[in-house]
């Protein structure tokens, strides 16, 4: 008996840099967890302060790719679950219910890496569309012996360790991507600047008139194809963001790629 309920532990990590103003509700959220490991990276702001006011235990990890964070966060997980919330997601109660039934459930010949569906909220409205909805990002609920991150910049992949497929709860949980256009703005730099790195690693080139039809072709992805112009304004403002970060992406590999310097004169 001691042994099952200690298998059924949950750890729930959370990674934050200055995530302060949204870090607070996604500690709420999660409130029923065992243990909250909140995964920082030398924030200048409260967001140790928020976190340890709210039951976490805080590790500090200085950033060198989101890959090796989330590992490194799991290394300070002491349970055999882990669930993974960001600082703009908040666990709903239906989603609680549902990973503590599994967790309870478990055995050996279940599955053992869970992918999780969420609702975005963006510009004051859901986002039904636009490749937001049912947005499975990475498995979000797995034993801790059952999956590690590969080490990338940005969109980092995953592996099972264990060879079992990958499942998929039915409830989702709630993400609020960006508190206002400013942020959303530099989250594209940032993740372009990120993705640019990432591509360069792994030898592929590009030129502007690659990152523009790129560019495009993710425009017609998020507006047509997955029918952003359902979403209104939101969704109008999605794929142009979209167009925005990947033409940027594919132009600051062609930068690095080209090591552009100062010219010797004036000539």
């Amino acid at each position: 008996m001691i042994k099952s309920r200690l298998m059924s532990r949950v750890s729930v990590y959370i990674i934050a840099y200055n995530e302060a103003r949204k870090l607070v509700p996604a500690l709420k959220s999660v409130q029923w967890a065992d243990e909250i490991i909140v995964a920082d990276s030398y924030s200048t702001d409260d967001t140790v302060k928020v976190a340890e006011e709210h039951g976490a235990r805080v590790v500090q990890i200085p950033f060198e790719g989101f890959g090796k964070l989330r590992n490194d966060a799991l290394k300070a997980c002491t349970h055999e679950w882990i669930f993974s919330l960001d600082s703009d997601e908040r666990c709903t109660e239906e989603a609680r219910d549902e990973i503590l039934e599994i967790v309870k459930k478990s055995d050996s010949k279940g599955p053992s890496v869970w992918f999780m569906p969420r609702r975005n909220w963006f510009l004051g409205r859901w986002i039904r569309h636009s490749g937001f909805y049912p947005d499975y990002r990475q498995p979000q609920l797995f034993r801790k012996s059952s999956m590690q991150y590969l080490e990338e910049q940005v969109h980092e992949g995953f592996e099972v360790l264990d060879g079992s497929t990958p499942a998929y709860l039915k409830h989702p949980i709630w993400q609020i991507p960006y508190l206002n256009l400013e942020e959303f703005q530099h989250k594209a730099n940032r993740y372009s600047t990120l993705s640019a790195i990432k591509m360069q690693e792994r030898g592929k080139t590009a030129t502007l008139g690659s990152a523009f039809l790129h560019a495009c072709a993710s425009f017609f992805k998020f507006y047509i194809a997955k029918r952003g112009f359902l979403d209104g304004w939101a969704g109008l403002v999605i794929a142009l963001g979209n167009f925005e970060g990947t033409f940027y992406k594919y132009a600051k590999l062609c930068e690095r790629r080209a090591d552009w310097q100062e010219p010797d004169s004036l000539k």
